[in-house]
């Protein structure tokens, strides 16, 4: 079953505009209300939105020639809780953020969908072949196909557009640049040619199937169930086929907090085994008590056998084990902490994941590169300089990448002065939660 199946919208009108009219009430501050549900709302961030969303009718109508437009946005995502969970159908907790990727779209009477993302080559599909193709594997239009296959099994409508798409959702930072993608896809068919009916949830299952299925990547849901769905996001895999899903709201600005996303620079080369590693001997644990991932077992049983099987697997992957069971309890209580609103215990349980990640699951740094230790040492240096003002993780999948931090707002200037004289100029990234995930923008 599901939890949250309503689909918001950022506004009440759904017809489709000449692109002259929407890029003047975009000049005259009009869609200042509709901007500011999906970005920070103050002037200098709207203003260079505005300017955005000009270019990119510009750069739609420079491509596409000037018709009938609508506007439509997916949210990249932050993983805040339940660190390498969900492969053990575990519970996560994950948020959109305020940065996304906009597509300007119309119609056309070719059959075809035709997409020309800014910095990539264009893309084309006859909607008379939308066929898998082992050819097309790990390419982007393997993911559109894919998207258009899960619409149709699932009996929704699809049909021609064309699209000019514009991101600014970071690539490399595990803030799922291809889930937003997806996200996205899924969102332009939901309003094109289905009335904006599809609810989130199914965007998101499609999005993935679209990503395991045709792009040939073995991904989890969290990342399309994050950008889909939108704000912070509650999700429990026990059944992964049909994950319990649950929208938090909560207004991280309300705190006085932002969240900071900073990339260490660290290199993911040579790191899938690392990563490969983390399920595997968390199975090798579950094993021991005849099952074949952690999220089977009861977290009783498993502290009560802890003794015995220790005594048959290596510390390390007994560790991660007991990262994972204190780590679903840990995503249960963040939630009840931002319904309940109460934000400094949400904030202890966030800094609490983070050692977790760190002492047990231990994903910090590659132990084939121990020298090479540069999230370790953002965290360190966080934590110290941080004092009262905020705390840190590891985010995503680890190893190398990023650190998130949730940090006041009258501090985050000098954290960010602070952090980027050791990782580099624009090395730090000032975010937000966003409230809402795909939508219609006008």
């Amino acid at each position: 079953y599901y939890i949250f199946t309503k689909r918001e919208y950022v506004t009440e009108e759904y017809n489709m505009y000449k692109s002259n009219l929407i890029f003047e009430k975009l000049v005259s501050q009009e869609l200042d209300s509709s901007l500011s549900t999906l970005y920070i709302n103050t002037e200098d961030v709207l203003s260079v939105q505005r300017k955005r969303y000009e270019n990119a009718i510009k750069q739609h109508n420079s491509i596409f020639g000037e018709k009938d437009i609508e506007i439509y946005s997916a949210p990249g995502r932050t993983e805040v809780g339940g660190n390498h969970t969900d492969h053990q159908h575990g519970e996560v907790l994950a948020a959109s953020v305020n940065l996304d990727a906009i597509a300007i779209v119309s119609d056309n009477s070719d059959n075809m969908i035709k997409i020309v993302s800014e910095g990539y080559s264009p893309v084309e599909i006859d909607l008379d072949d939308i066929s898998y193709s082992e050819d097309e594997k790990e390419t982007t239009l393997s993911l559109i196909k894919g998207i258009l296959n899960g619409f149709i099994e699932r009996g929704f409508k699809i049909g021609a557009f064309n699209a000019y798409i514009t991101s600014d959702v970071l690539n490399g930072a595990g803030l799922s640049s291809s889930a937003a993608f997806e996200t996205l896809i899924g969102t332009i068919l939901s309003g094109l040619y289905n009335d904006m009916k599809i609810s989130p949830i199914d965007i998101a299952i499609i999005g993935q199937y679209a990503e395991n299925k045709f792009f040939g990547k073995p991904c989890g849901l969290m990342d399309q169930m994050a950008c889909s769905v939108g704000g912070f996001v509650h999700i429990n895999f026990e059944n992964p086929d049909k994950p319990v899903v649950e929208q938090v709201k909560f207004d991280l600005d309300k705190e006085g907090y932002c969240l900071c996303i900073v990339d260490t620079k660290g290199s993911h080369a040579d790191l899938t085994e690392d990563y490969a590693m983390i399920p595997l001997e968390m199975k090798e644990v579950a094993s021991k008590m005849n099952k074949e991932v952690l999220g089977e077992i009861d977290s009783t049983d498993f502290f009560k056998k802890l003794p015995e099987i220790a005594k048959e697997v290596s510390p390390r992957a007994l560790l991660r084990a007991i990262h994972f069971f204190n780590e679903n309890k840990r995503v249960e209580l963040e939630t009840d902490a931002l319904l309940k609103e109460n934000f400094e215990e949400f904030l202890k349980l966030v800094k609490a994941s983070g050692d977790s990640s760190y002492k047990c699951l231990q994903n910090i740094y590659s132990p084939k590169d121990a020298k090479n230790q540069p999230i370790a040492l953002a965290l360190t240096v966080s934590e110290a300089f941080l004092g009262n003002n905020g705390v840190c993780r590891v985010h995503g999948g680890g190893f190398a990448g990023t650190i998130q931090i949730f940090v006041k707002k009258d501090f985050v200037s000098s954290y960010k002065n602070y952090i980027e004289q050791i990782f580099g100029e624009g090395s730090c990234h000032i975010l937000n939660i966003r409230g809402i995930g795909g939508a219609k923008v006008c």
